[in-house]
């Protein structure tokens, strides 16, 4: 009985020691954990969404970058052209810019984007596109004046996100996009003071290739057939700074507006001489409806920033 007591009292000692180490090796894992929480483990859909823009990538010929809301961008400039307007050649990353943006949803894959083409390359291009499936939501001018003269075709597509890179690939080789990484993208020789730029529009913009850029999301969402559509597909006001001569720059871009909103803001771009170029749709199914309003003007700088800002104010945007 005194043996069965002992070998009772033992198992029982062996199981309390196994529980402790147990509960000991748990708080090590957990502080190991903890110590460790700034290093992210890749979940099976992060590794995906990677091998994907692998893929789109090597289909395009050209890589990308991650932008807010998971979207993958792709910037597509028109280094083959050579455009003036009044006098004042353009740089592609001022005007001449294509894009497209990826966007993996729950069905699949979303893409938008803008095709800068020349007149003699609008139909090619629309044709592959539409025999496709993808569709061409907007074919307009957003510069007035410019010689030769540039298209602007807007696209959106749902479907397998890599079969719809290998459509737009189709698509862009109707045209003389180039579709190979050049030089990298530098700050380049931008000859404006940055921070008076930034003091005025509240916030900091980007210099990439001597180009001053800066943006506004709008503060409601945007939903194109349920879906939110971040700012980074083409629904934030993007405004552009070229410098040209002495303190002196051209501007364009476009500003994302409501239709309450529109001729505010074009009162208050005329009221500081900026020219309004264009007044349009980019998409066919967001809501609220939106529509783009494009502006060029060449002087002071300073001048045109403050008018930016000021018609800035009249537009539901996150301002800071």
């Amino acid at each position: 009985m005194f043996f069965k007591n002992k070998i009772t009292i033992g198992l029982f000692l062996v199981l309390v020691l196994i529980l402790v180490g147990n509960i000991t090796l748990n708080n090590n894992l957990r502080v190991k954990i903890k110590t460790n929480s700034n290093l992210q483990i890749p979940t099976i859909a992060h590794v995906s969404q990677q091998s994907n823009w692998q893929s789109i990538e090597k289909v395009i010929g050209k890589g990308g970058e991650i932008k807010t809301g998971n979207v993958y961008y792709i910037s597509l400039p028109r280094t083959d052209l050579e455009v003036k307007l009044h006098g004042t050649p353009l740089h592609p990353s001022f005007a001449l810019g294509s894009w497209l943006a990826f966007k993996e949803v729950h069905d699949g894959g979303m893409v938008m984007g803008d095709l800068v083409l020349t007149e003699g390359e609008v139909n090619p291009v629309m044709n592959e596109l539409i025999n496709s499936g993808i569709e061409v939501t907007a074919l307009h001018n957003h510069l007035l004046g410019e010689s030769p003269r540039i298209m602007y075709m807007h696209i959106q597509g749902h479907g397998e996100i890599v079969g719809l890179a290998k459509t737009l690939h189709s698509a862009l080789i109707k045209s003389n996009t180039p579709l190979k990484d050049s030089q990298a993208p530098s700050t380049g020789n931008f000859e404006l003071e940055k921070e008076q730029l930034d003091n005025i529009f509240g916030k900091k913009g980007t210099v990439s290739n001597g180009i001053y850029k800066i943006s506004f999301p709008r503060v409601e969402d945007i939903t194109d057939r349920g879906m939110i559509v971040p700012p980074s597909m083409g629904i934030a006001t993007v405004i552009n700074f070229q410098p040209t001569d002495k303190g002196k720059a051209a501007i364009t871009g476009d500003f994302v507006l409501t239709a309450k909103e529109a001729n505010s803001v074009m009162r208050t771009l005329r009221k500081h001489n900026i020219q309004v170029t264009a007044l349009h749709n980019h998409m066919l199914y967001e809501k609220p409806r939106l529509f783009f309003l494009h502006f060029w003007a060449n002087d002071d700088a300073i001048k045109l920033a403050k008018g930016l800002r000021d018609a800035i104010e009249n537009t539901n945007s996150i301002k800071r």
